[in-house]
């Protein structure tokens, strides 16, 4: 009998425990609960409504703490939308009246936005190369749009691409040579900033020559003067806005005015990187710019 009553009295405090211990769990999940959403919400960049989506990118940003690269800041960015009729690549213009090209323009802006990219690294990267390439192309009377396809060929990288294009301006190993860089075991200077733009320049010179518009020579950059020639003839076009051509040429100077864009105004398109001031150095590494 006394078995049975310490068995029970057992049974009722283990019980009781048990009552407990839940109980205690479900008042710690209600109060962390509420929190863990909050801080999802927290490093969330942007909200954007769905009709801004159709649209520009239009940043929305209310009271909203991002996140990037260690840094937190508060989103205080009013909607503002772009004007079309000042973009443009080498001062060649949209054609305005076209939906089909303002439909390329907006989805190209809406995938460089800070909602899609997430990083201050172009930035980053534009500052650190821009003070290198500006005098180059001035002095070769390149357009200075031209220096944002270095951020649309090699992004967050140099990496060597499947066909073998590498380095900053993604030069093939045989196109590099033709143009004065060495490319071999021991050496290549597809990675040299300052030369292979110099090269860059001279090979951008010989497609204007053979093309007379800015706009087709970068479409011939991306995709071989031959091909472009080709689709010119079998078209009958000289309008890069009005050719069709594949995917990725198709979208190439959208995507360099959509880099331009951000780069220039990062605020816009909800970024919160300050363009650093630079002195102007003519040395880079021990080396003089040389324009030869």
């Amino acid at each position: 009998m006394e078995r049975r009553k310490m068995i029970t009295k057992h049974l009722v405090t283990c019980s009781v425990m048990a009552v407990i211990m839940i109980i205690s769990r479900l008042l710690i999940f209600w109060t962390v609960l509420p929190k863990a959403v909050s801080e999802v919400y927290r490093f969330k960049p942007v909200s954007v409504t769905k009709s801004d989506a159709e649209c520009a990118p239009s940043v929305v940003i209310n009271n909203v703490k991002s996140y990037d690269e260690g840094h937190f800041y508060a989103g205080i960015i009013a909607h503002k939308t772009t004007t079309f009729d000042s973009l443009n690549f080498a001062n060649e213009t949209l054609p305005l009246n076209d939906k089909k090209v303002i439909g390329k323009m907006k989805r190209s802006l809406r995938l460089h936005s800070f909602s899609n990219v997430q990083s201050n690294l172009l930035h980053k990267k534009a500052a650190k190369m821009f003070p290198v390439m500006e005098p180059i192309l001035k002095n070769y009377g390149i357009p200075d749009d031209f220096k944002y396809i270095p951020l649309v060929e090699s992004g967050f990288g140099e990496g060597r691409s499947s066909r073998g294009a590498y380095g900053p301006w993604q030069f093939m190993p045989g196109t590099a040579r033709d143009y004065g860089l060495k490319v071999n075991k021991n050496v290549d200077e597809r990675l040299n900033l300052r030369k292979a733009t110099i090269a860059a320049c001279k090979y951008l010179l010989g497609l204007h020559r053979e093309f007379k518009s800015w706009a087709m020579v970068a479409a011939a950059y991306n995709t071989g003067s031959p091909n472009l020639a080709r689709l010119m003839r079998k078209q009958s076009q000289r309008n890069y806005f009005r050719i069709k051509m594949n995917a990725e040429t198709g979208a190439y100077v959208y995507n360099l005015i959509a880099m331009k864009e951000i780069i220039q105004d990062p605020q816009h398109y909800g970024y919160t990187y300050k363009k650093p001031i630079f002195g102007v150095n003519t040395e880079i590494n021990g080396e003089l710019l040389a324009f030869n």
